[in-house]
């Protein structure tokens, strides 16, 4: 871009980028793979559902994009090297990556929680990033690194102690992954707020588009509705965008107005 104003086309495309996403195979990441191709990237999309994974890059491709599937198991190191090198040889580079795998559908008080659910959350939903903001930076020459969080990182949520402390952390290492990889590397944050997917559905036991309309109706969100896919990935697709470039180390909520709950 030299001109000094450039166009809304140049400030928000992607062209030229190559974006991996993790946990792309359905629900926030197949919205965010599948805009950040709509805007030009080609992306590969990461998860352990091959099926799920294989249909996203279809669905891309149909629309004229470029994508890969890869399967992936974020807690695997060696699966996430694996990754990287699979973007670099099928498309020459890597410039951004989303680290969006997570979740955990238990709601419970922390005193009744297993350790072992606890250790199996923190893994997921922390160490992961962790290693995923680590395995970015060593293929990245220049690039940005977004990690969707939560409103639960934000305060107190009964019930999802162990998942609401793992996405606190992933904001605490936002900012430090900001500091670290600067310039180089610009490293952000999303925090989604109540985005009806399939691991949303299961922790508040909804069941059908009825049970879903009610909650909704409770959650008393100032926006008046539920966020959706494309709400999420026109997000990323602004942080990770040239419209973006001096921005780094913000976390960003995208909740329709509403509080942490």
């Amino acid at each position: 871009m030299s001109k000094e104003y450039p166009t809304p086309g140049e400030l928000f495309s992607l062209e030229g980028d190559v974006a991996v996403v993790t946990g792309g195979g359905r629900g926030i990441g197949e919205g965010i793979a599948r805009t950040l191709a709509s805007a030009g990237a080609k992306v590969v999309v990461a998860a352990r559902r091959v099926h799920e994974i294989e249909a996203v890059a279809a669905a891309i491709r149909a629309d004229g994009g470029q994508a890969i599937a890869v399967e992936t198991d974020v807690t695997s190191d060696e699966a996430m090297e694996n990754l990287a090198k699979a973007a670099v040889k099928e498309f020459g580079k890597l410039s951004i990556w989303i680290n969006n795998a997570g979740g955990s559908p238990a709601r419970l008080p922390m005193t009744d929680l297993k350790r072992e659910d606890w250790d199996a959350c923190i893994a997921l939903n922390l160490t992961a990033v962790w290693v995923g903001i680590r395995t970015a930076a060593k293929y990245m020459e220049t690039g940005s690194i977004i990690n969707i969080s939560s409103g639960a990182g934000f305060g107190p949520v009964p019930g999802s102690a162990h998942y609401g402390a793992a996405k606190a952390a992933v904001n605490s290492l936002t900012l430090t992954a900001c500091a670290e990889l600067a310039p180089r590397i610009r490293v952000n944050g999303i925090a989604p707020g109540a985005v009806p997917t399939e691991i949303f559905k299961i922790a508040l036991g909804v069941k059908n588009d009825e049970d879903l309309a009610e909650v909704e109706s409770q959650w008393n969100i100032p926006m008046q509705r539920f966020g959706t896919l494309q709400d999420m990935g026109a997000a990323v697709l602004f942080l990770c965008s040239p419209g973006a470039s001096w921005i780094s180390g913000e976390m960003i909520r995208v909740s329709g107005g509403a509080k942490p709950r």
